[in-house]
């Protein structure tokens, strides 16, 4: 199937009820999000919902862009912000799929500057499950285009505890150290590494991007901030510049036919469209709660790290995964604006994108209400 402009949708298309989806549940989660829509929350959204390897609703509701005022459409692009965490940190895995890295592994061990301040015993483990030491260590604009320089500045981070010690968000910078340790290993740009291994061979090189290149940015939503209640598109994310860096941590786009593919390929263990760009085992392990219920600081709240993603486990309470999945449903969001998760029990997987950072509360609890409504639909397990 394709978009109205002629992209085609990674998945065949069915109904929910050949799926064992309830259409009635989501066509209330279609009304909450129109609802959402009127009253001035965001201007555009777009969701997806698949199961056994085929889309049984694709989405897609309001404005890319205000400013000019543009259609949103089924193969427009939403900043995912840190839901590019999973993308790129499945590259990693693949790279233990393969032999080259082990979760063990300390980053020094491959670039032996790493170690500098202190971070000679920093892990892989410890980085992708937040646990580095390093939370709020950051690198300049000017890496986006210069690699050697992006080694050099994550090499020159500096500790504010000691890794293992503690969990909290590392907004950006492991994923950062993780990606230039991509181009340690490989000798390539990290996101010809994401787009060439992992994404463009189960057919995704259309819908899901780390770096966007020019002459596709056409495609991108502006993504936009709640002032005060005026909603407003900042230059800070809507620039060329920013589309095509591909920040690890939070810069890709993907529409969310892309993403609800993207799961299915982790929900059925690796393989998409009779491609396997994963092992079984690697996905089990890096979704597998890694840090049980310790508190993260960085969240506020326990958040069930995988290496990765994070997992639903058994508190009474989790973010944007949605309270009624299932224990082992996991995914990520994007900061204010979307979540995409997987259930590996049922084998459904899901996205919502939106294209405004929203406040809290209202943004923890909408995103409550989207996933619980998509979980509920699953009426056959």
């Amino acid at each position: 199937m394709a978009t109205e402009t002629g992209i085609s949708i990674p998945l065949e298309s069915t109904s929910p009820d050949a799926v064992g989806l309830d259409a009635q549940r989501l066509d209330r989660l279609d009304k909450l999000i129109e609802s959402h829509i009127e009253c001035g929350r965001y201007p555009g959204a777009q969701y997806a919902m698949a199961r056994h390897g085929k889309i049984a609703r694709l989405r897609t509701f309001g404005r890319a862009t205000i400013d000019p005022s543009t259609p949103a459409d089924d193969s427009t692009l939403w900043l995912l912000f840190s839901q590019t965490k999973v993308l790129v940190t499945a590259a990693v895995w693949q790279l233990v799929d393969n032999g080259a890295l082990r979760f063990a592994d300390k980053v020094s061990d491959h670039i032996p500057e790493f170690g500098s301040h202190g971070k000679g015993d920093v892990t892989l483990f410890e980085l992708l499950t937040h646990q580095g030491g390093f939370p709020d260590a950051s690198v300049s604009e000017e890496v986006w285009q210069d690699h050697d320089l992006l080694r050099r500045e994550v090499c020159d981070f500096t500790l504010d505890w000691t890794p293992g010690s503690r969990i909290a968000y590392h907004g950006g910078s492991a994923h950062w150290a993780a990606m230039v340790l991509v181009e340690a290993i490989t000798g390539r740009d990290y996101r010809e590494v994401v787009r060439n291994d992992l994404l463009a061979p189960i057919g995704l090189a259309d819908h899901v991007y780390v770096g966007v290149p020019g002459d596709t940015q056409s495609r991108c939503a502006d993504m936009h901030d709640d002032e005060n209640g005026a909603t407003v598109a900042p230059a800070r994310y809507n620039n060329p510049e920013h589309k095509a860096a591909g920040i690890p941590g939070g810069g890709g786009y993907g529409t969310a036919a892309g993403m609800v593919a993207f799961y299915q390929m982790l929900a059925a263990g690796g393989v998409l469209n009779g491609t396997r760009v994963l092992s079984p085992r690697v996905i089990q392990f890096a979704t597998r709660n890694h840090t049980g219920d310790r508190f993260d600081e960085g969240m506020g709240m326990t958040m069930h790290r995988g290496l990765g993603p994070h997992v639903r486990g058994y508190t009474p309470t989790i973010r944007g995964l949605g309270t009624i999945a299932s224990p082992n449903t996991y995914g990520h969001g994007g900061a204010g604006s979307s979540y995409s998760w997987a259930d590996p029990d049922s084998g459904v997987s899901f996205s919502y994108l939106s294209n405004t950072q929203s406040p809290e509360p209202f943004h923890s609890v909408r995103l409550d209400q989207v996933s619980n409504l998509a979980h509920a639909s699953i009426i056959e397990v």
